[in-house]
Order: C-alpha cells, then structure tokens, then sequence
C-alpha cells in the first residue's frame, strides 16, 4: 500500500492495494490511514459489489440510505445516478452525510461506475482543520452551543432523488463542535444541507452565524479535490470531513454507488484544561 497526500489538510491517495482482498491488517492501515486524513482516493481498483459490502462490514453495520434508489441486485448498494439532462447533481453542496440521524455516519465508501468525459470531481473539506482555524474566543462560543440537523431538504430535492413521505424523520441534535469518536480530535460539526439552526435560537438569529460557519469551513487552504478515474474507490469519514460533487459535466451521465457506514452518538468536544 503507498500513500501520497493530496493537500496540506486533507486527503491521501492509495495506491499498490486490492480492495477485493483487503487482509485484517490491511483495513487497520487503512482505517487509520482514514482518520488520520479524513478522505483516501484508492485507485486502479475493480471493485465487485459483494467486495464493497466487505469493506463496509469491516467499518461496522451498513446503514442503507433510505432517500435513494439501491442496485437491484444488492440493495445494502445506493445508486447516485445523474441523468445527462440534469444540471444540478445529488450532493452538489457542502455536506455531511446523515448528520440528520442521532447516530450519524461513520464513513461512506463511493465507486465509480460510470463516469463523465470530462468533470464530475469531488471536493473535501476538513472540520479538524476548520476548527483549528477559528480564533480561542470563538471557539469559547461555539463550545457551548448545539446544533439542530434535519433531514426536510430532501423534500425540495430536484436531483433525482424520490423522497417518500415515510422516509422523513423528527430533526436531531448534535453539538456544534464534536470530538472524533475514536480520536479524540475536534471537528466543526455543522452543515449547510441539513444543519437548520441553532439549538434554543432561532432560524432567523442562527443564520448569520452559521452561514460565517459555512463559508469558514469550506476555504480553500482546508479543502482538497478528488478526480475520478476509471477504477478510482473514495473513502470518507463524515465525522472529520464535509463534501461537495462539482456538477460540470451536463450533458453527460455519471453513476457511482455508495455505502454508508453507521456511526455513533456524537460527543462534544472538551478542550483541555
């Protein structure tokens, strides 16, 4: 397994490694290989299906995504299909997934399928390196605060997604500054799809603030860029990263399936005394 980073926050390509045959000690070096770079790009692979259940049994219990259409033949797989007329794609925001449920997602693990002439890159933000950014007073505010996650924007979805009524759940809550479940490291834990407003505020009072969260978190020197290629399998933890799919490549279909990995509750984030 070689590994070469892809920017100064985040992010590592792999290369030299067969995902078809992933040992137990190659996971660990790739779990921790994750969590220390937040996003891994694993390329030249030939990924079957039942060997990306595999390695998303090898995360934990796979959390089937209940706004998406599944692979027919392996319904744990989600289909993130974009038809060539379309010219907003699914996840063309900054993200993090399933931060709407109490015990979010770990990580998330996306093959390409099917891909564009051209475009269709993925870009990564860090949350770790986000919260190193703010100033000791801001992050004294933030400390406090708890943040309410929802999962309504699927209701005005115009990406493909056919949100059935039943799959909507009551809003959760989640501290605005987590610490990583298994390291420990602080995170920026809010979101502009589905982080609705601050827990105790108002929708009106909390959008100023928040939106200065968004832009912060997303700058460029805390981002990376995935370009796909034929083969090419990403691995994020959702805890430590946010996402966005750039939608350049209209005219043009791409299909990538995904696993979502579940996770636990969320604790804050204690900085040391």
């Amino acid at each position: 397994m070689k590994l070469t980073k892809l920017s100064g926050a985040l992010g590592a390509e792999i290369t030299q490694t067969d995902l078809n045959i992933l040992t137990s000690d190659g996971f660990t070096s790739l779990r921790d290989a994750l969590f220390e770079h937040g996003v891994l790009a694993i390329r030249d692979q030939s990924l079957t299906p039942d060997a990306h259940i595999a390695l998303a049994e090898h995360f934990g219990t796979i959390d089937i995504n209940r706004f998406f259409t599944p692979v027919a033949s392996h319904p744990n797989i989600a289909e993130v299909r974009t038809a060539p007329d379309m010219k907003r794609v699914i996840g063309g925001t900054w993200h993090t997934d399933h931060s709407y449920d109490p015990a979010p997602a770990m990580c998330s693990i996306l093959a390409a399928r099917v891909l564009p002439p051209y475009g269709g890159d993925t870009l990564f933000a860090s949350m770790t390196v986000a919260y190193e950014g703010l100033s000791e007073g801001f992050k004294e505010t933030l400390k406090s605060l708890k943040a309410v996650h929802s999962d309504s924007s699927f209701a005005q979805s115009n990406v493909g997604i056919d949100a059935d009524d039943t799959a909507f759940r009551a809003p959760t809550v989640h501290p605005v500054v987590i610490a990583h479940p298994a390291t420990g490291a602080p995170c920026l834990y809010v979101n502009g799809d589905f982080t609705t407003k601050f827990q105790g505020w108002t929708p009106e009072e909390s959008a100023p603030l928040l939106a200065m969260l968004y832009a912060h978190a997303t700058r460029p020197e805390y981002t990376c860029r995935i370009a796909w290629r034929p083969g090419s399998v990403a691995i994020w933890d959702n805890r430590l990263v946010q996402h966005f799919a750039c939608a350049d490549y209209a005219g043009h279909a791409r299909l990538m399936h995904r696993i979502t990995v579940e996770g636990e509750r969320l604790p804050s984030y204690r900085a040391p005394s």
